[in-house]
């Protein structure tokens, strides 16, 4: 793409990413006790539902991934947004827990082909290698969907009801979703990059390398598995966290805006310094800040409850980029998005459980609990901690491991 048309996509995907993530990811934290008062159920099977959508999310990943690997993301991310304004109406319409369990299970099916991953394979098949840039850009902009979604989420609530701020965001989905997506290259390819099945086609592979490339992926599932129960127990609990830690819930509010902003400035340093470095030391650095400011809240309490929530922001904020970046610097842009998909399913798998069992410990240990969430990434900074996948793809052609990966998972 020239610098015009990569602006606007970017700015464009940028917007519609803020959308999806503040209409689904972000919504429970800020509705779910009052959806729980009015369906007659209780706040942790409002979690459980959207426990389900982040299952529903894990299996559609790998699916939308190859889609937008064969066809482009245009058409996958312009019905994501029908997806979703859907399944948010579905929502506004419940009367009961089959319906919000129905609800969140079409939600789920939009998250899992409308959110970072499916943007960041939109962006490779278009640019291929040069996609790193346009990724941060991306980054940059909806690292500011908790800070949009929440107060937003919170403001339609007080006016409409959570019922009317669920029709609110199915509307915008309508009205700035769609055309938005629609303004995306319909279908374009970078120079030289093949597709999935004539990489696989066309690779002589090994078992040696086979091996090689298994082991690499293996040690990103695993990163970006811890990486994925953290966001997520934080986007769903974070206020709740903050209050138990002694803030007012207008504190907590407050305080939980910063994360959004923090990302970005993380992500800000990324694409600055960082940049010349390569992705996986960068990642090194961000492991720390979760764990500095989990043990900062609860050796100081409330005083440091802004501390906690920048040091999270930031860490999380490179490493949303990592999950992004790891993959093509190590793997080639090659099945890109089937590859991205496939990557991501034990993360999803641990996003899944991370609402209801962080909420499990948040109610039996009070603030104590980020500790079960430090010990996630202190795991993350053992296994970021050397250079495995480096060391395992020396001498490996980047234009083979798409097609030792559909060999690993087909044996």
């Amino acid at each position: 793409m020239g610098f015009p048309q990569r602006t606007r996509t970017v700015a464009a995907l940028g917007t519609t990413q803020t959308l999806a993530w503040a209409s689904s990811y972000y919504l429970p934290a800020m509705l779910a006790t009052k959806m729980a008062a009015d369906l007659g159920v209780s706040a942790p099977t409002v979690f459980l539902a959207f426990s389900l959508a982040l299952v529903v999310l894990a299996i559609i990943g790998p699916f939308a991934g190859h889609a937008i690997d064969r066809w482009g993301g245009r058409p996958v991310l312009l019905t994501t947004n029908l997806v979703f304004a859907a399944g948010l109406t579905g929502l506004a319409f419940a009367t009961g827990p089959w319906g919000l369990f129905a609800a969140w299970f079409v939600i789920g099916v939009g998250m899992g082909s409308g959110l970072y991953e499916a943007a960041f394979a939109a962006l490779v098949r278009i640019e291929g290698h040069n996609a790193r840039g346009a990724i941060t850009g991306i980054t940059l902009i909806a690292g500011f969907a908790s800070t949009v979604g929440w107060p937003l989420s919170s403001l339609m609530e007080v006016q409409w009801g959570w019922r009317g701020a669920c029709l609110g965001w199915a509307a915008l989905h309508i009205v700035i979703g769609i055309p938005l997506n629609w303004s995306i290259p319909r279908i374009a390819t970078a120079p030289g990059l093949l597709s999935f099945d004539e990489t696989a086609l066309q690779s002589p592979i090994t078992t040696e390398v086979v091996d090689r490339l298994g082991l690499a992926a293996g040690l990103l599932a695993f990163i970006f598995a811890s990486t994925w129960f953290t966001s997520t127990a934080m986007a769903a609990h974070l206020p709740q966290l903050l209050q138990a830690s002694g803030a007012s819930l207008a504190t907590a509010v407050g305080i939980g805006a910063l994360v959004g902003p923090a990302q970005v400035a993380g992500r800000i340093l990324e694409f600055g310094f960082l940049r010349r470095v390569h992705p996986l030391l960068s990642a090194r650095m961000a492991a720390l800040a979760h764990p500095l400011g989990a043990v900062i809240l609860i050796s100081a309490g409330a005083p440091a409850a802004a501390l906690f929530a920048v040091l999270h922001g930031a860490g999380n904020g490179i490493l949303t980029i990592a999950k992004g970046t790891l993959p093509l610097v190590l793997f080639g842009p090659q099945g890109y998005g089937a590859r991205q998909g496939l990557l991501m399913v034990p993360a999803r798998a641990c996003q899944a459980v991370a609402p209801a069992l962080f909420g499990f410990c948040l109610d039996r240990w009070g603030p104590k609990c980020p500790l079960a969430v430090s010990s996630a990434w202190g795991a993350r900074i053992r296994c970021i901690d050397g250079d495995a996948p480096t060391r395992y793809l020396n001498g490996a052609n980047v234009a083979l491991p798409i097609a030792c990966s559909s060999r690993v998972h087909s044996s």
